[in-house]
């Protein structure tokens, strides 16, 4: 009986081993290891900022793709891209890095509040509720969502204007902040040359007369800077001007023209005056002084003029 208990449990294993190899075979899901290589890689932020359900996806997707280009891990940059490519035997094209951008000027003393929000302080909440605190309902609500939403520590709340700050040397371009924002005043731009760049902070699509009464360095529509643009890079849409980057040669004759200080350069050296402008201004400082009088001649009689008389 023993003997027969033991050969009957042994045929039974053998069969189910049998059946889970077959299974195994069946439903096998092969990975290339050459995934794992690459996630190694990788920063491992999962901030999404590749477009893809974080590094492992990202990994997958490299691996599967016929080249690389137009695939950017914007935490790892330029380096990480290249030991990818190093992995896989495929070539990178070099992509240009870029910085989030705050599109809105509305500081506090530009843009007055004219009522109070007493909810829960998230701009998400907020946007879904009423147009803000302040006359533009296209600006910065200030509750720091996208403070929140960034993982590097590159953004904060200015105390005194109210509005988002993005720290450069910190900012990864992950644009988990941008996706944060329910007013979309954030963009990702091309970082620039010695991280100089050119943009319209205002995203207020009213007229020109109601804008400027929201706030006082919002755009206005007039359309200056685009007559001015030598390259055709802006353009002028509900009501508000946008400056292509791809196009945009970093002149800057916009700045000088718009009315309101809508467009901000950043990290430029200061300007310097011409002389046509230095010469009136030197005139104005220097104090006016009455025209050269001839002085007054003494004469000075002498003796022989005296006994001559």
């Amino acid at each position: 009986m023993i003997l027969i208990a033991v050969i009957s449990l042994g045929a039974i294993g053998a069969i189910g081993a049998v059946f889970l190899y077959a299974c195994a075979k069946k439903f096998e899901v092969y990975e290339d290891p050459r995934i794992a290589q690459v996630q190694e890689v990788l920063p491992g932020a999962n901030c999404g900022g590749c477009g893809y359900p974080g590094c492992g996806g990202f990994a997958s997707a490299c691996v599967k793709a016929d080249t690389l280009d137009g695939m950017l891990c914007p935490v790892g940059g330029a380096p990480v891209m290249e030991k990818i490519a190093t992995i896989l035997g495929k070539t990178v094209a070099e992509a240009e890095p870029k910085v989030a951008v705050v599109r809105c000027n509305g500081s506090c003393t530009a843009r007055p509040r004219t009522n109070q929000y007493d909810g829960v302080k998230s701009c998400a909440i907020a946007s879904t509720l009423y147009g803000g605190e302040t006359g533009c309902t296209f600006g910065c609500l200030g509750y720091g969502d996208c403070v929140a939403a960034c993982n590097f520590g590159a953004i904060r709340i200015d105390s005194e204007t109210g509005l988002p700050v993005v720290d450069e040397d910190k900012c990864t371009s992950c644009g988990a902040c941008v996706k944060a924002c329910p007013k979309n005043i954030i963009e990702l731009r091309k970082k620039g040359p010695k991280s100089r760049r050119v943009f319209v902070s205002c995203v207020n699509k009213d007229k020109g007369a109601v804008a400027r009464k929201a706030c006082t360095n919002a755009c206005i529509g007039c359309g200056k800077c685009a007559k001015e643009c030598p390259f055709e890079a802006i353009t002028v849409e509900n009501n508000v001007a946008y400056i292509d980057y791809t196009k945009c040669r970093l002149c800057r004759k916009c700045v000088a023209v718009c009315p309101t200080g809508a467009i901000h350069e950043l990290n430029f050296p200061p300007r310097k005056e011409s002389a046509s402008a230095a010469q009136p201004k030197a005139a104005e400082v220097a104090p006016k002084t009455a025209p050269n009088k001839p002085e007054p001649v003494q004469v000075v009689e002498t003796k022989e003029d005296t006994n001559q008389k």
